[in-house]
């Protein structure tokens, strides 16, 4: 692939996103361990060394890419929420396993994507952030909305007070975490002794039952 020289007549906005575009698209497909700064501006078409005139460091790279799996992410559990939304019929659980699902879905069909979203060692976070930059924060808070959309339906889910919603969900949350991130890596379905699509469903069924107990009526 050619490199194209970088010239000032050349639009910073879509070259800012076709290194995006680029890095995703090797997150994708490679993983986490292909996103060099090298390979991605090879795969921009840009020389190794333009990635730094739109993102100050590689973390700041990085987390413009995780920033369209939150988006993603989002988007999905946004449309799983308007869908089960307007089904009138439809009760608080069978929208939180709505949600479970779009979650784990997520995490497996975007396996490198997904990865990097949780990897804030790789990111803008706190200790990674240039100075004045608080993007590394609000990337972090992209999962919140999600969460609040957990901790109400867990809310009108459980019929034991004793432990509070948000906790209740953060617990759920993790569960559904661990169970992507073990399946992916081919513990889980070794351990089980299979890797059918149904043993994965059961997975989510037994945590959403391990987590909420009695179901309001």
């Amino acid at each position: 692939m050619s490199q194209e020289p970088d010239t000032p007549d050349t639009s910073d906005t879509s070259l800012r996103e076709r290194l995006i575009d680029a890095g995703v698209e090797l997150v994708l497909t490679e993983g986490t361990a292909a996103l060099g700064l090298r390979e991605i501006a090879r795969r921009a078409g840009v020389s190794h060394g333009a990635p730094r005139r739109y993102f100050p460091t590689h973390h700041s790279l990085l987390s413009a890419i995780a920033r369209r799996g939150f988006a993603d992410l989002g988007a999905r559990v946004a449309a799983t929420t308007e869908r089960t939304t307007t089904e009138e019929a439809t009760a608080p659980r069978a929208r939180l396993d709505a949600l479970a699902r779009t979650y784990v879905g997520y995490a497996l069909e975007r396996r490198g994507m997904f990865e990097l979203m949780f990897r804030h060692d790789l990111l803008d976070s706190e200790k990674n952030a240039p100075r004045g930059g608080g993007s590394g924060a609000r990337l972090r808070e992209s999962t919140l909305p999600m969460f609040g959309l957990f901790t109400g339906l867990v809310a009108h889910c459980r019929a034991d007070e004793g432990t509070p919603p948000d906790v209740a969900a953060a617990a759920l949350w993790a569960n559904l975490h661990g169970i992507a991130q073990l399946w992916t890596s081919e513990s889980l379905p070794l351990a089980l002794g299979s890797p059918a699509p149904e043993i994965l469903d059961r997975l989510v069924t037994a945590a959403l039952d391990a987590h909420l107990g009695p179901v309001n009526p």
